[in-house]
């Protein structure tokens, strides 16, 4: 996995060069997404790794099935089918998506609940998070029971645990010592 990131970068910094030149990193993200979706697929996997399969041939299957594209996406995907690179395709979407959210003041933000969260306390919480943090969010939220009530926060290395579990193992800890 290590090597595949180092083996990735140039490519995820070639994509974000182009796209931040033309102000276009949603674009570029979205392409990005469908062509990691369509090289982990293994029909397509074993193409890839087939040494009889021409590169002009998975370059047109990758641009067919992701549909239209910009010539300088074309020629992006040219050159990673040319240099045997379509299946990192996984890692330079999320080196990409990590400097485009870099560049945009966005970190992602992870929060696990004991219970669901309806919007208005997602969106309140979110807000709240913002503010403390001092940048944009990306929140994805997972429900874990075993937290019996209450949520921990993930930015980064930051780690907010507002959870009943929580709370009991820091009491447990503080009366065994």
């Amino acid at each position: 996995m290590a090597e595949n990131v180092t083996i990735a970068r140039p490519y995820a910094d070639a994509a974000f060069k182009l796209a931040s030149q033309g102000n276009v990193l949603g674009a570029w993200q979205d392409l990005l997404n469908k062509l990691a979706a369509i090289a982990v697929t293994p029909e397509v996997d074993s193409l890839v790794k087939n040494p009889k399969v021409r590169s002009e041939d998975l370059v047109q299957l990758f641009i067919d099935v992701a549909g239209e594209v910009t010539a300088e996406q074309k020629n992006f995907v040219s050159v990673l089918a040319e240099n045997e690179r379509l299946s990192v395709l996984p890692e330079i979407r999320e080196l990409f998506v990590q400097q485009k959210n870099e560049f945009e003041g966005v970190r992602d933000a992870r929060i696990v609940s004991a219970f669901p969260l309806d919007d208005t306390a997602l969106a309140n919480l979110k807000a709240d998070l913002e503010a403390r943090f001092q940048c944009r969010l990306n929140v994805t939220v997972a429900i874990d029971a075993a937290l019996i009530g209450g949520i921990t926060v993930t930015v980064g290395d930051d780690v907010i645990d507002a959870s009943v579990r929580g709370k009991l193992a820091t009491m447990a800890a503080a009366l065994k010592n």
